[in-house]
This record gives structure tokens, C-alpha cells and sequence, in this order.
């Protein structure tokens, strides 16, 4: 874990989650991996605005904020080329070919489960 930990220190990551104990067992994580968040949303528009406009290494990407798709997020992401790593508590989401690539977390997750999927979501990015 301390090779991945060192590729994952110092990254800069958008959160998108809409459950609060998520979003902080997030950040403990992110922060045990020296990530640093640089932004975090809650409701579609705002995360819509933030994937649009803000810089980021890598984002994390409910797949369902308060009972809407974000799938038009992760579009967005993508066509930015900005990695993203999709996180859901349900089963695995059917995903447009779009964002079909991005590496899935489910939830409940185990930080190494974590620490992959974000690994994976910056290594496609090279």
C-alpha cells in the first residue's frame, strides 16, 4: 500500500456523494491517502458546475445523487479527460459506452477497494 499511497499523495480530488457518512469515510480515506479535496458536491447542479469548471486530478462520482442518474456528470468528466471513479451502493450500473470505462466502487468499500479504483481511474488517463 505505501507505493500506491505515494502515487496517490499530493492528488487533487472532487467528491460528488450525497450520503453524509459516505462522504466523511471518504475524506478519512482520501486523507490517509495524502489526497487533498479540493471540492466536494451534494446535489446534481452543483456537482455538474464543479465538474465543468473546476481543477482536479481525479473524481469520485456517485452514480445516484438523491435519486438522479449523474451519468451526464461523468460525460461531462470524460469529455474533459478528467478520471473519475464511479461509486454505488446498488448493483452495477448499466453505463452509455461514453463512461463505460471508468473503474466502479461499491459501496460499502474497503479502502484498498478505494485505493485501486482511484489508481486505476488515473492509470487510464495516461
Amino acid at each position: 500500500m505505501n507505493a500506491a499511497i505515494n502515487e496517490l499523495a499530493g492528488r487533487r480530488v472532487l467528491l460528488v456523494e450525497d450520503e453524509a457518512l459516505v462522504s466523511l469515510l471518504l475524506q478519512d480515506s482520501l486523507e490517509e491517502f495524502g489526497c487533498q479535496l479540493v471540492g466536494e458536491a451534494s446535489r446534481f447542479d452543483d456537482a455538474l458546475e464543479k465538474a465543468r469548471s473546476m481543477s482536479f486530478d481525479v473524481a469520485i462520482l456517485d452514480v445516484n445523487l438523491d435519486g438522479r442518474q449523474t451519468i451526464p456528470i461523468a460525460e461531462t468528466l470524460a469529455a474533459r479527460g478528467s478520471p473519475f471513479v464511479f461509486a454505488t451502493g446498488y448493483a452495477t450500473p448499466q453505463l452509455p459506452e461514453s463512461v463505460k470505462a471508468a473503474p466502479v466502487l461499491q459501496k460499502p468499500f474497503l479502502q484498498k477497494d478505494l485505493e485501486r479504483a482511484l489508481l486505476a481511474a488515473l492509470r487510464q488517463r495516461c
